[in-house]
């Protein structure tokens, strides 16, 4: 007797379709099937009927499902390694083929923390506009937080940030490093200039950004660790809110280099560098890891690291100090 039960010869084998990968890797970023339908435009029945299909066709349980989340197993974590490498791989793959031969063009969407569009920016799109007039840019200026939030949605191509832990889908590569520099009112205790060293630094009144930015976390605990007080402190998530305050009264900040030039230039604040230990931040380039910035994203990126990376105003050394560490 025939049984009902049809196998397939053991020398074939049907590949998935890119429909379910594509779920399966929105699935396991997002640890939620209602999520992932969000992201990928389409419904929570769809991306579980297709995710249960791939398991099947694999013979192998990729996401364990309970009612709040889904959560990967060993051979879900294997298999989107190699998924969002594929993926990418297309994706690129496809840019390359319609690219051939022709000039930059689409839009690029950016996504930049405050403290890079205030010197960088303008410079940046006016020389990269001139070099590729077809190509639309569009930039958001957010902290890391929604920046990562935006990247992972789909909504933007690319984003500098502070280094960090990314999460999973996001993929980090090292930009720059700039220093974080002590800033004061020119007629302050501190001259321009001069080196400061952490002890310093008593009895501040130190304007911080908001307790979720990344750069907080690590101004605090670089105070604390090498003997520095602070009197008073004042949340100011504004940037040009935090450069008038300093010049109109005692308090002070603590701020990235790259976004300094303007007052190195014109001793309109004192700058002053920050030692014994020096203190530095590491800027990352963020992307989705299933998905490449297009060729004009790359050759924007360009464009704002020759600004980031620019000596300041007298000096020919620049802001970063080396290569910096690889973030895997």
């Amino acid at each position: 007797m025939q049984s009902a039960l049809c196998t397939r010869p053991s020398n074939t084998q049907t590949l998935p379709s890119l429909t379910a990968i594509r779920l399966f890797t929105a699935a396991y970023e997002e640890r939620s099937f209602s999520r992932a339908a969000a992201r990928e435009h389409t419904t929570q029945p769809a991306v579980s009927q297709r995710v249960r299909a791939l398991e099947d066709e694999l013979g192998v349980r990729l996401l364990e499902r309970s009612p709040s989340q889904v959560t990967p197993t060993a051979a879900g974590d294997a298999y989107y390694r190699r998924a969002i490498d594929l993926l990418a791989t297309l994706e690129q793959a496809g840019r390359d083929a319609r690219t051939v031969g022709s000039a930059l063009s689409g839009e690029v969407r950016v996504g930049l923390m405050p403290s890079l569009t205030r010197c960088c920016l303008a410079p940046a799109l006016a020389a990269f506009g001139q070099r590729h007039p077809q190509v639309t840019l569009k930039v958001t200026e957010a902290y890391s937080g929604v920046l990562t939030d935006l990247l992972r949605a789909g909504e933007l191509d690319f984003a500098i940030v502070p280094a960090f832990d990314a999460p999973v889908g996001i993929r980090s590569r090292f930009l720059a490093r700039t220093p974080e520099l002590l800033v004061s009112r020119p007629d302050g205790r501190w001259p321009a200039g001069e080196p400061v060293d952490a002890a310093r630094l008593l009895e501040l009144r130190l304007m911080v950004p908001a307790p979720l930015n990344t750069r907080r976390q690590r101004i605090e605990s670089w105070l604390a660790s090498n003997g520095a007080t602070v009197a008073q402190r004042l949340e100011l998530d504004s940037m040009y809110g935090t450069l008038d305050m300093i010049g109109r009264s005692d308090w002070v900040a603590i701020l990235p280099g790259a976004m300094l030039t303007p007052e190195i230039a014109d001793g309109t604040l004192a700058v002053c560098p920050l030692q014994a230990p020096p203190f530095t931040l590491d800027l990352v380039v963020i992307e989705a890891a299933r998905r490449p910035p297009p060729a004009a994203a790359e050759a924007f990126l360009a464009e704002l690291a020759a600004r980031i990376e620019a000596p300041p105003p007298g000096t020919t050394q620049p802001w970063h100090q080396g290569a910096g560490p690889a973030v895997p």
